[in-house]
C-alpha cells in the first residue's frame, strides 16, 4: 500500500572467523543483529552445533543462516545413525555447499563450518554459493573487510590453542570497533579431540588498541 514502510529483514552484518590448530579449531564471532539502521539484538551467538564436534559460524540473512544450521543439523544426526559413528566435518560443509547452492536465489547467508574428527583433525571449511575450500583460517560478514590485513599479518603456522583463541579475540574486537554492524559480545567455542568450550567476552574485556 502506497505509503507503507518497506520491511526491514533481520541482518548479520557481522563478523566470524574461525582458525585450525594443531588438533582442533577455534570459532569466533560478535553479537550484532541489525534491521536496517536498528539494532534488533545485542547479544546473539551466531556459532551454531551442526554436530557434537562440529559448529557453524552465522552471516547473512539471520533467518536463512539459522534455517540452513538446523536443516544441516538434522540431517547430519541422521547419518551419524546411519554409519554408527560421528559425521566427519567434511560431510558437515557439503551440506551447507549443497543446501547454499541448491536455494542460492531464495537464500542470502555466509556459513563458516569448522570442527574436529578422528580422521582429519581439525578443519575450516569456508561455504559460499556452492564454493567449499579448507583454509588454515577463514574470516567472513561485513567486518571481516576491516581485517583481512590483520589477519595475513599476524597469522602464523603451528600456533596453540592459545595463540588461537587470542588471535581470534584480537580480530573480533579490532572489526567490531571499526565496523557500524558489528558489536556486542565476542562469542568463542574451541574444540578439540578432548572436549568443546564455549566462552563470553563482554565488551569492556576485550582486548583495545592505540586509537581506542
Amino acid at each position: 500500500m502506497l505509503g507503507e514502510a518497506e520491511p526491514q529483514w533481520l541482518s548479520e552484518e557481522t563478523t566470524i572467523i574461525a582458525i585450525e590448530f594443531n588438533g582442533g579449531v577455534v570459532l569466533g564471532s560478535d553479537s550484532r543483529v541489525s534491521a536496517g539502521a536498528s539494532v534488533v539484538n545485542r547479544v546473539m551467538n551466531k556459532l551454531s552445533p551442526l554436530h557434537d564436534k562440529i559448529y557453524c559460524a552465522l552471516s547473512g540473512s539471520a533467518a536463512d543462516a539459522q534455517t540452513i544450521a538446523e536443516m544441516v543439523n538434522y540431517q547430519l544426526d541422521v547419518h551419524s545413525m546411519e554409519i554408527g559413528e560421528d559425521p566427519q566435518v567434511r560431510s558437515a560443509a557439503n551440506l551447507v555447499r549443497n543446501i547454499s547452492y541448491k536455494y542460492k536465489e531464495e537464500l542470502s547467508a555466509h556459513l563458516i563450518v569448522a570442527g574436529w574428527d578422528r580422521r582429519a583433525g581439525g578443519q575450516v571449511f569456508a561455504t559460499l554459493n556452492g564454493l567449499l575450500t579448507r583454509q588454515p583460517f577463514a574470516v567472513g560478514g561485513s567486518g571481516s573487510s576491516y581485517v583481512y590485513g590483520f589477519v595475513d599479518a599476524e597469522y602464523r603456522k603451528g600456533m596453540s590453542k592459545e595463540d588461537c583463541q587470542q588471535f581470534v579475540v584480537n580480530t573480533l574486537s579490532l572489526a567490531m570497533n571499526r565496523d557500524g554492524s558489528s558489536g556486542g559480545v565476542a562469542y568463542l567455542v574451541s574444540i578439540d579431540e578432548h572436549c568443546t568450550e564455549e566462552k563470553v567476552i563482554l565488551g569492556n574485556d576485550l582486548p583495545t588498541f592505540f586509537d581506542q
